[in-house]
């Protein structure tokens, strides 16, 4: 499962010309599920998105990254996005193959969406409509953006660099 997170002062989902869920300060989040992603998966993101401190110590702005949303009790919009799990190293269309099927996708999705607003504040969560093409807008805060998968907490060292140290920046990584 995947989930791009962006942290946002406001964000909102229109459908067919009509706004059909808004939050202001808070995280925008888009999911994807996978063909083989469970209940375990959707676990692992929600802790982490209700975990992850992303925003400034609410008591002083200056002390960065020492809040989460809850926290800041701050608001959450999520929209089901299956284009997260497409393939695209191969040519030049992409292959949603990875994603779940839809109607297999929906029932997950809401029981995450379920899930989630059991872990915080069933009114502080917000979501677009499953399989509907919407239009979503944000600003986002920082800009302050994450990319998590269920799979992938875990940065694996090429092979040859022992773990903990500094890599030397190749010319081409524009770092």
């Amino acid at each position: 499962m995947r989930a791009v997170i962006q942290r946002v002062t406001s964000a909102s989902v229109t459908v067919d010309g009509t706004v059909i869920s808004q939050i202001s300060r808070g995280l925008m989040v888009l999911v994807g599920i996978g063909t083989d992603d469970t209940a375990s998966d959707a676990s692992l993101l929600i802790n982490k998105i209700l975990n992850l401190r992303v925003f400034n110590d609410p008591t002083d702005s200056e002390k960065m990254w020492k809040a989460n949303v809850k926290d800041i009790d701050g608001e959450i919009l999520c929209v089901s996005q299956f284009t997260l799990l497409a393939q695209t190293t191969k040519g030049n269309k992409p292959d949603f193959h990875r994603a779940m099927p839809a109607e297999t996708s929906q029932v997950m999705y809401e029981a995450f969406l379920n899930q989630l607003r059991q872990g915080y504040k069933p009114d502080k969560v917000q979501d677009g409509k499953f399989g509907a093409m919407m239009n979503v807008s944000l600003t986002n805060e920082g800009p302050v953006t994450f990319t998590l998968d269920s799979r992938k907490f875990e940065y694996i060292e090429p092979s040859g660099v022992e773990a903990g140290t500094k890599r030397k920046p190749s010319k081409t990584s524009g770092s």
